[in-house]
């Protein structure tokens, strides 16, 4: 399955070794994924990822201690359940002192999680992305898993990566049979501002990436847009009858930044 998702056409392929992989089976899990990091990885731009179980757990800690011993970690740690700041400096700190450049990936998916959110993101340098875990956050808040009971957790969440400059990615569609309602659901996350959307099946891929990624028009704009205001040499100018200022312009540098980073 590995060698399939990295071709899929996804940004980042995730190896589980937490809820989806049963109690009984964890060591085996944890032997495989580690064993598929042995060898270099194609250069393809695919972020490679281990979620391993949580750090208060012990099948948690021994994922940690697999890791810590290997000489070829994985690129990036997902860390689920995460409650505070402490997981994720500890973890920091027994990677760097095992010489691991790995990256962290945390998950926020409980109320303490929630409640602490701003401070996690901001509590080590390794963090490159937060996630909204939303089937666990809505068991913990004891709601539905739907946008509206859920729209005060998810901004929390999006408002805690924003302040420390880190991608945030939504929970996965999880009803395959409904397309429709997933690309509902991604245009709602991004508009929120996410950065992406989880993915439980290859074929949710191509949608999620049509809806993230900025069509040619908006590429187009932006590029025309932070060309006429540099050229203007003001504060800010008057372009297609609208107002642009500075905090409209980093808008536009982002949406050229992925453009970029995807070659358009």
């Amino acid at each position: 399955m590995y060698p399939k998702a990295l071709a899929c056409g996804t940004d980042i392929v995730c190896v589980e070794l937490e809820d989806g992989i049963a109690p009984k089976d964890k060591a085996a899990a944890r032997a495989h994924a580690l064993k598929l990091f042995e060898t270099p990885q194609a250069n393809d731009g695919v972020e490679r990822i281990v979620r391993i179980n949580s750090m208060r757990e012990r099948f948690g800690i021994e994922d940690v201690q697999a890791i810590l011993a290997t000489d070829t970690p994985p690129p990036a740690l997902m860390m689920p359940k995460v409650r505070t700041p402490d997981e994720v400096q500890l973890l920091d700190a027994l990677l760097t002192e095992a010489g691991h450049t790995t990256r962290l990936h945390v998950i926020i998916e409980t109320n303490a999680g929630l409640e602490a959110a701003y401070d996690i993101a901001h509590c080590s340098p390794r963090i490159d992305a937060m996630f909204f875990g939303g089937v666990d956050m809505a068991a913990e808040l004891r709601c539905q898993n739907a946008w509206e009971p859920m729209l005060y957790a998810r901004s929390k969440v999006v408002h805690a990566a924003a302040s420390a400059g880190l991608d945030v990615i939504d929970v996965p569609f999880l009803d395959l049979e409904d397309p429709d309602g997933m690309r509902t659901a991604a245009e709602k996350a991004r508009d929120l501002g996410f950065a992406g959307k989880g993915s439980v099946h290859p074929k949710q891929i191509a949608a999620l990436n049509d809806v993230i990624t900025p069509s040619a028009e908006q590429i187009t704009r932006a590029r025309r847009i932070i060309a006429e205001f540099e050229a203007a040499d003001t504060g800010l100018d008057v372009i297609d009858g609208k107002l642009i200022e500075k905090p409209v312009l980093r808008d536009m540098h982002r949406i050229v930044s992925i453009a970029d980073r995807i070659g358009e």
